[in-house]
C-alpha cells in the first residue's frame, strides 16, 4: 500500500468517526528535519560563561 492510498484510508476512517482527517503526508518533513538539526548542533550560549572561565584558567602562563 503506497502512502497516498494510507492517507486516504486514514482520512476516510476519520471522516466516518467524526474525528479530524489527518495531515498530507510530507506536510511536516521540512520542520521534523529542521528539529532534528537544532537537535544535534552544538547550542553555544549555553555553558559560555562556565567554558570561558575554564579556557582562561587552562591558558598557558607567559614565560
Amino acid at each position: 500500500m503506497s502512502v497516498t492510498q494510507q492517507h486516504l484510508l486514514d482520512t476516510y476512517r476519520a471522516l466516518t468517526l467524526g474525528e479530524p482527517a489527518p495531515p498530507a503526508p510530507g506536510t511536516r518533513d521540512r520542520r521534523a528535519v529542521r528539529e532534528r538539526r537544532d537537535e544535534r548542533r552544538p547550542r553555544a550560549g549555553r555553558h559560555g560563561l562556565r567554558d570561558a572561565l575554564r579556557r582562561w584558567r587552562r591558558r598557558p602562563y607567559p614565560t
